[in-house]
């Protein structure tokens, strides 16, 4: 796992990409020179060339391809590059049309250079990914990691890792510093006779993980004498935070949060790309959705009586009150009690294009208003109504956190787990929220908006 602008990533899956970026602009590059032999001029690259390829591997990334957890499954991948090469067509096409005007080649050579360039990157692809599942097999090794703490934060490590299949995390041992009953596996449980290097050593442990559940008293002489020799020393939390890109609610200490590094979305800098990103990408989206947004207005005029645009109370940046925008889903009764509810699976209040409008998520897109406006960001934590944040915020520790920053249309929450719809709900979406805010950086919302483009064709966790 590597910490790229302070957001873990999986390393194989990185390296893939960049691989197969390469590729991209490689094969490209030989198709247009196909079309116009050794006759390119500098600007010509970067219209017929740099800027499709980006596009390509972009798109690639939306598309779900560099999951690390699905990386070898090509018969995830072909269906996907096919569709991708095909939705790219008239892109490509259009820019080697503009790029290469001068050259005037014609338009049965860029089609044809078009598809023999599709069907070669595709089985280039697929070799990249067999010959990368076949290195990664051969010459990767496990990263060998030693708990210290037997008990209920060892056992849900164990849990984890035994969980998370694409992760290259083993753990190799625990070692026991108290005489108590182990929660964890007890073939692997070493007590301390020895020193805690030494027991690195044996087990070729290359990092040593504090998870005792009494915090009080940890012994520090040994796990300074591993540090000083060059073992990595983490504690449970950021471990957590590591392996599964989420805070642990559950043994959140304060004082974590205040000394580890993280939390600079407040910076200038930071503030002032991330207004950029926002404008940038809801005008775009806007531009872009304006077909979309008038059938979607007259679809839900002729679906049922009641508003087009649907107006309710949310809660903003420190705990400001703004009203956001959405398409009308739902009947105009559907609080008819007045009192907020969650909303459910096969809600039997959302109308016949209401569950149309969720589930491609096309009902959201009003809120780049809100964006534009300032009350909302593109990327953030989901902004939730004043009724259940008062509730959440009693029953949840440091959910009033998540008010620290704008709320989004989407978020890391969004996009890694189901639409909130309990108290349960609410505290793992705070988990991915914390993370977020804590490990902010204008590559992580790329990322974001990227992952969001996968989650609505997949349609995932809609409701």
């Amino acid at each position: 796992m590597l910490r790229i602008f302070r957001h873990y990533l999986s390393a194989g899956a990185l390296c893939l990409f960049l691989c197969e970026a390469i590729l991209v602009t490689a094969v490209l590059y030989a198709a247009v020179n196909s079309v116009a032999p050794l006759r390119l001029q500098g600007r010509d690259y970067l219209g017929a060339i740099l800027v499709p390829a980006i596009l390509n591997s972009m798109l690639m990334y939306a598309m779900g391809l560099y999951d690390s957890r699905r990386l070898a499954d090509l018969w995830r991948v072909i269906p996907r590059l096919v569709i991708l090469l095909c939705a790219t067509a008239p892109i490509v096409l259009l820019s080697w049309n503009i790029s290469l005007l001068n050259l005037q080649p014609e338009d049965g050579q860029r089609i044809a250079a078009y598809v023999s360039w599709s069907g070669i990157l595709l089985a280039c692809i697929l070799i990249v990914r067999l010959s990368y599942v076949g290195l990664a097999k051969l010459t990767v090794a496990p990263h060998r990691v030693l708990i210290v703490g037997v008990g209920k934060l060892a056992a849900e490590i164990e849990q984890l890792t035994a969980q998370n299949h694409s992760s290259d995390t083993q753990i190799v041992a625990y070692v026991s510093l108290a005489k108590a009953t182990p929660e964890v596996p007890a073939s692997r449980v070493w007590e301390l006779t020895t020193s805690l290097l030494d027991i690195a050593r044996k087990t070729s442990a290359k990092e040593i993980v504090v998870a005792l559940d009494e915090r009080r008293g940890v012994p520090l002489a040994p796990l300074l004498e591993a540090r000083m020799e060059g073992v990595k020393i983490t504690d449970y939390l950021s471990f957590w935070e590591r392996e599964t890109r989420r805070v642990n609610l559950k043994a959140l200490d304060p004082s974590w949060l205040i000394y580890s590094d993280g939390f600079r979305i407040g910076s200038m800098m930071n503030r002032a790309l991330k207004r950029l990103l926002d404008v940038a990408v809801s005008l775009g989206l806007l531009i872009v959705t304006v077909p979309t947004l008038f059938v979607a207005a007259l679809a839900i005029r002729l679906d049922s009586r009641g508003p087009i645009l649907y107006e309710q109370e949310r809660v903003g940046r420190n705990g400001k009150i703004f009203n956001i925008y959405k398409f009308r889903t739902m009947c105009v009764d559907a609080e008819r009690s007045g009192v907020p509810q969650w909303a459910a699976v096969r809600d039997p209040r959302i109308t016949r294009i209401g569950s149309f409008l969720r589930m491609t998520r096309i009902d959201e897109l009003p809120q780049v208003i809100n964006v534009l406006r300032g009350d909302m960001s593109f990327v953030g934590p989901r902004p939730e109504r004043p009724f259940f944040v008062d509730s959440l915020a009693r029953d949840i520790p440091y959910y009033a956190a998540r008010h620290r920053v704008r709320p989004g249309i989407t978020g890391w929450a969004q996009i890694n787990h189901p639409y909130g719809a309990s108290i349960e709900d609410a505290k793992t979406k705070l988990s991915y929220d914390l993370y977020y805010i804590k490990n902010y950086s204008f590559l992580f919302d790329l990322l974001i908006i990227l992952a969001t483009a996968h989650a609505v064709i997949v349609n995932k966790g809609a409701r």
